[in-house]
């Protein structure tokens, strides 16, 4: 108990200082040491909380009280769930703040003292909001701190407030993510409504036992699968993460690898119990995750910024999430969001470093990047050949058992089509790097190292990438979802290599060795690439509905508040004050007017008592 509510201090007692001391959040690096410190506590404390789960010494328990009660239904309860998943996810999101925090002190370097102390500040509360999210023992809790992870990263990628490309980003993230989370509150409340309850481990209990279950439970668990679905950026919603690049790159890192993106699969791995009651939305879930990952994997490919390619990256990868757990395979799921917490925030702090030297995005721009810049080259091509899944990365072991479960789950055609999201995965990365770090051109300026407050966070981070399939064995322990156990059938694991390898050997045919020329290829295939460009138009329709349906029904409620609504108000007023008036004329101080007043109500009454 005492590690749980050390790990939500660190970061609370940050933000509550930077925020409330003006002095403080104006200093610049003090604010920023206030903020590592606090979330390096957090990520002591939620280390020594993981360590008896992974050793498999220690049992889930919870701690909560009552917030809220009430008198013919069972109160509110808040607290903490602290059990393999909750354990393992809080160190992950901590380990991975930090990290991101202290690359920060190298890279925000050159913004102003103010301008610093905000940004650890929103750090400060995104981690807290995060960490919130991943102990809250019940759906009710989980929905406020969800909240407040929208409303973290909403500040964050609208963090250059200036540019007015951050401000359009933080407000699409936002309002995209508000749509899903209309459903997750719904949903949220059709659970309670029918089972009385918030808490995980009743609503678990419940449906086991038959008393929640149907459409019900189909219908609450699909306003909550809404909610995951705009958090981690399923189809259509995942408009919003590749311009969320419009923040800073360790903001990028942070809410890409381990935290708001992957905030809505871990929702989905801890109610995996109650999705497995309901065998249609499973596949709803395992249909889009395909999609998704196929999708976003296509749109990478014509992509020249290096963020955007990372971004859509991500969007493909929790759609292989996605799939799994659509597909009975929540344990590889989890197991995949570890390894690609590693090697995609890893990834993210290369490009930045590449960013912080050249002083651009565009990877056409960059070139022969490797010798002048070693250690960030060595770690982008760790981060990629994770990304790839080539052995022996983390990589290779989780893409292999999300490949497993969706065979496994009777999914062959979506086998094939990640299959082939794998290589065309493989083929992006490969294309970044022999772009960035090789080919022909030389970069703009005079590139070089990036400082050690930036290059040591990437070396923990590739050895976590390299050495991160060795969580395999500890996944059991960590998911309290009943699975069978075993390994992937050998096929998997050939065909998955098979695939990376060929998408790395493409690419380094056309952009290292020149075998064929990309351009005489993008122009042959000019429609399609037009069409990627304009990422399938989704973001068009998203644009067209905004402007003609939202805007105009907004229009059409605007009108009817300002001369229907107002006017019948203004009317009765009008009405009032003219009535008033006239009825004012009878007070006017004469006895004698008063006395046949009398008289008259007199006469009135003994006429009606008369008749």
């Amino acid at each position: 108990m005492a590690a749980a509510l050390l790990t939500l201090f660190g970061p609370a007692s940050a933000l509550v200082l930077i925020g409330l001391i003006p002095a403080l959040r104006r200093s610049g690096r003090p604010a920023a040491l206030v903020s590592i410190a606090g979330i390096g506590a957090a990520a002591g404390a939620a280390a020594a909380q993981a360590i008896p789960f992974l050793t498999g010494v220690a049992a889930a328990r919870s701690y909560d009280f009552v917030w809220a009660p009430l008198a013919r239904v069972a109160g509110i309860h808040f607290g903490l769930l602290i059990d393999g998943l909750s354990a393992s996810m809080a160190l992950l999101v901590a380990l991975v703040a930090l990290l991101v925090q202290i690359y920060s002190w190298a890279y925000m370097s050159d913004e102003t003292p103010a301008s610093l102390g905000r940004y650890y500040a929103y750090h400060s509360l995104f981690a807290f909001a995060m960490l919130g999210l991943v102990l809250a023992h019940n759906l009710l809790q989980t929905y406020v701190f969800w909240e407040l992870v929208g409303l973290g990263s909403y500040l964050l990628i609208g963090f250059y407030w200036e540019k007015p490309e951050a401000g359009r980003a933080a407000v699409k993230a936002f309002w995209t993510t508000r749509l899903g989370d209309v459903g997750f509150a719904l949903g949220v409340l059709v659970l309670w409504g029918s089972a009385g309850t918030f808490t995980f481990s009743d609503l678990f209990a419940k449906s086991q036992s038959g008393a929640l279950g149907g459409s019900v439970l189909a219908l609450g668990l699909a306003g909550v699968y809404l909610g995951a679905m705009g958090k981690s950026a399923q189809f259509p919603f995942h408009i919003w993460l590749p311009d969320a690049m419009e923040g800073p790159t360790p903001v990028s890192a942070l809410i890409h690898a381990a935290t708001m993106v992957a905030a809505g699969v871990y929702l989905m791995v801890r109610i995996a119990p109650l999705l497995a009651h309901a065998p249609g939305l499973s596949m709803v879930v395992y249909g889009i995750g395909v999609l998704t990952a196929f999708v976003a994997a296509s749109m990478a490919l014509v992509e020249r910024d290096i963020k955007r390619v990372l971004a859509f990256s991500t969007v493909s990868q929790l759609g292989f999430m996605m799939a799994a757990i659509g597909s009975g395979g929540a344990s590889a799921a989890y197991f995949h969001l570890l390894t690609h917490a590693f090697f995609k925030a890893l990834l993210f702090l290369a490009a930045g470093s590449l960013i912080h030297a050249v002083a651009t995005n565009d990877m056409f721009r960059m070139g022969r990047l490797a010798r002048p810049m070693p250690v960030t080259a060595a770690c982008f091509a760790i981060g990629g050949l994770a990304l790839a899944g080539v052995v022996p990365t983390a990589g290779f072991f989780s893409k292999d058992e999300v490949l497993a479960a969706v065979l496994a789950g009777g999914h062959p055609v979506g086998f094939a089509i990640l299959l082939l999201t794998a290589a065309l995965t493989a083929f992006y990365i490969g294309r970044a790097f022999f772009v960035a770090m090789m080919g022909d051109r030389e970069a703009d300026g005079h590139p070089h190292e990036a400082p050690a407050a930036m290059t040591v966070p990437m070396a923990v981070l590739a050895v976590l990438a390299l050495a991160g399939g060795a969580l395999a064995v500890l996944i059991p322990r960590l998911v309290p979802v009943p699975e069978e156990a075993g390994h992937p059938p050998l096929l998997v694991p050939v065909l998955g290599t098979a695939a990376a390898l060929t998408g790395l050997f493409v690419a380094w045919l056309g952009y290292q060795r020149r075998a064929f020329d990309p351009a005489a290829v993008r122009a042959r295939f000019s429609a399609a690439v037009a069409v990627l460009e304009r990422r399938y138009y989704v973001d068009d329709v998203f644009e067209a509905v905004y402007r003609h349906a939202y805007r105009g029904t907004s229009a059409a409620v605007g009108w009817l508040d300002r001369y229907v609504v107002d006017g019948a108000v203004n009317a009765a007023t009008w009405w009032t004050w003219l009535v008033a008036g006239r009825l004012r004329g009878l007070q006017n101080g004469r006895v004698q007017d008063a006395l046949y007043a009398v008289a008259a109500g007199l006469a009135l009454l003994v006429w009606l008592a008369a008749r």
